[in-house]
């Protein structure tokens, strides 16, 4: 029987459950790594949950960013209450890595504003790893960057139940190993009181309940959970598992011969500066390392103690680094979503990283050993995979290439079949443009128009302004703040015309779109590759209406292959609904109030320059919604608040 429970106020439709099943019968047959082709608004996000139910197994879910992660976290969460289903992405909401820029002689000091929550949420996934079988986690590529060792963590918990014979003492020194904070003031996650006979801790796991241990002599009489705020006792337990306040676990002997090796790799590293005749490096890493070993020997931790990862877990030059997989064990199952993004992101992050910091080696600002606290290589990253599905409308060449079994999902639940495609000449557009709009207008649709360049894009937008048109313009200059508030204009009516450059990011699911120009469609590049262009299409697939004009001055090769695939993919979609005498229905989406400064100085214009006190009052309201929403667990909406309240602040000189 299942460890999981998908619970749904639907069954699979179309093609969701033949996909289902090939998948899953696949694996059972010996297939370790398959590709999901699903064409937009198909439900991919439901047919892999019914895949994670089926197979049982502990499952990855990989985005290849923050808002992608917060809103597969969401669906699967609503989709398996029963279940453990976790989040773990990069705790920083700002982070400047540390670097040493040579041509200017400015060392960089690493800056980061860490997001409690996400902690928080990041060691209540580990720990759910290492307690439960019916886990699911939703990660961003972070997942690939070296943590503590598991075996450390794991051995580092402590196990506390009624009856047991501990001095109050004992318990106080343990968690000060497991690198718990005493604070008898400012209590929050990751600290612990002690008011006489009872010791009150907040695990690292945790953040609005605490546990609070009460003795009699040397002995655990009682264990409550209780609500960090009001003090008040929740329940009563048997027993309770207290985790490590940091991933970068050791224990005393281990952390010993990791300070002997620390102070023998410093002792090299000098003695390498000083034979090339570089005094300063050598006197800049003695200081800064000596600094950090004396925090290790007094505390256990040091400010950037992930430099010394691979020291802590013993390992050796070049080994690979642990990392949330490994907290996996080898029996899982990965599913990769956009997968034509976030392997070539996994692909490239090694590259990046090592970059900048050989050049803090070079100059005496880290110890070699540093170069170990790194992201896995990606050779490292697939021997760690076991069942893996690769997730995409327009799967990337890696999965291409493996000759993975491929299984397609085409039909969507709503019967929707993809948009027609034209292909019209280039002469003479704009004013061809011009007529499909006011129809489409007429009709209360909208219309997306993507061009080339910059200047195409803010002329188009002056142009049909002065024809008196509702129009626009898209850019990678407008904030996230101006962002959604277009966005949402667009949907209600306030525009009718959206026109940029790229129009593939994701929050542009907009049903009311039924006409998607594309400019110069034939050039080469990027934004008119295959994959481009059958994105692009598909922003038109959510309306009965939907159309696809291409205008251009000869048919590409790229253009040829997308018209072909959506062609042959509306043949199947049609064939089905006459089969069947199922209708097609657009899709509904409900409009979200504007998240933005609305209720505080919703009189002024987004354009205008904010007063100080207008600043300050939205800074609070957003900075108090952005914390509720992420306490609601709706981190798509606090991920939004969270860029917005970023520009905030940048505007205010915060």
């Amino acid at each position: 029987m299942s460890k999981f429970k998908l619970v749904a106020p639907y069954q699979p439709m179309g093609d969701q459950i033949e996909a289902i099943e090939k998948l899953y019968q696949n694996f059972n047959n010996g297939s370790k790594q398959q590709v999901l082709r699903g064409a937009t608004g198909t439900g991919k996000t439901f047919t892999i949950s019914n895949v994670i139910e089926k197979m049982g197994k502990r499952t990855l879910v990989l985005a290849h960013n923050k808002t992608l992660a917060g809103q597969l976290y969401s669906e699967l969460k609503a989709f398996f209450p029963e279940n453990r289903v976790e989040y773990f992405i990069s705790y920083y909401d700002y982070y400047q890595p540390e670097a040493y820029v040579v041509t200017s002689d400015t060392y960089i000091e690493k800056d980061a504003s860490i997001n409690d929550e996400i902690d928080e949420m990041r060691h209540s996934a580990t720990a759910s790893l290492l307690e439960r079988d019916d886990v699911i986690v939703v990660a961003s590529v972070s997942c690939i960057y070296g943590i503590g060792d598991p075996d450390d963590y794991k051995n580092s918990m402590m196990f506390l139940r009624t009856g047991q014979s501990l001095r109050r003492n004992a318990l106080l020194g343990k968690l000060v190993e497991l690198t718990y904070q005493r604070n008898d003031i400012d209590f929050h996650r990751g600290t612990f009181r002690v008011r006489g006979d009872i010791v009150e801790i907040i695990p690292s796991n945790q953040r609005e309940n605490g546990v609070r241990i009460e003795f009699f002599g040397d002995e655990i009489e009682r264990i409550k959970r209780f609500d960090v705020l009001t003090g008040n006792a929740i329940e009563s337990l048997d027993y309770v598992t207290i985790w490590p306040a940091t991933h970068f676990m050791t224990n005393k002997d281990k952390l010993k011969e990791s300070i002997r090796r620390i102070k023998n790799e410093l002792q090299e590293r000098i003695l390498y500066f000083q034979g090339e005749e570089k005094p300063l490096e050598a006197e800049r890493i003695q200081m800064r390392t000596k600094y950090d070993i004396e925090m290790l020997e007094e505390m256990g931790v040091c400010p950037g103690v992930e430099n010394y990862s691979r020291h802590l877990a013993l390992k050796e030059e070049g080994e690979t680094p642990s990392t949330l997989i490994d907290f996996f064990n080898k029996d899982f199952l990965l599913i990769i979503d956009e997968s034509h993004v976030t392997v070539s992101q996994v692909r490239g992050m090694y590259n990046g990283d090592r970059s900048r910091k050989t050049t803090l080696v070079d100059y005496g600002f880290r110890l070699p050993s540093a170069l170990d606290n790194r992201p896995l290589k990606f050779d490292e990253f697939e021997s760690k995979l076991d069942n893996v599905i690769y997730l995409s409308a327009t799967p990337g060449d890696y999965e291409l290439s493996k000759n993975y079994p491929i299984i397609e999902q085409i039909i969507r639940p709503t019967y929707l079949i993809d948009p027609e495609i034209e292909v019209r000449k280039s002469f003479g557009q704009i004013d061809d443009l011009y007529g499909e709009i006011v129809k489409r207008v007429a009709l209360n649709e909208r219309v997306l128009v993507t061009t080339l360049t910059i200047k195409m894009s803010e002329d188009l937008t002056a142009y049909f302004k002065k024809l008196g048109m509702k129009v626009a313009y898209l850019h990678s200059e407008i904030k996230s703040l101006e962002r959604i508030v277009i966005l949402r204009d667009l949907r209600i009516g306030k525009y009718d015309v959206l026109i940029g450059i790229n129009l593939l990011r994701e929050g542009l699911d907009l049903p009311e779109v039924s006409l998607v120009a594309i400019l110069d469609a034939d050039k080469q590049g990027f934004l008119r590759s295959e994959r481009s262009l059958i994105q692009t299409i598909g922003r038109a697939a959510r309306n009965l209406n939907g159309k696809v004009i291409m205008y251009a001055d000869g048919i590409s090769e790229a253009m040829e292959k997308a018209i072909n695939e959506t062609n042959r993919r509306r043949a199947i979609q049609v064939a089905f609904n006459e089969k069947y005498g199922t209708k097609p229905v657009s899709i509904k989406k409900d409009i979200r109030d504007d998240i933005s400064m609305k209720e505080d100085i919703e009189d002024i214009p987004l354009k205008k320059k904010f007063t100080a006190k207008d600043l300050d009052k939205a800074i609070a309201r957003i900075e108090r919604d952005m914390k509720q929403a992420a306490k609601e667990l709706n981190f798509e909406l606090a991920t939004e608040l969270r860029d917005q309240l970023f520009e905030l602040k940048a505007e205010r000189g915060h």
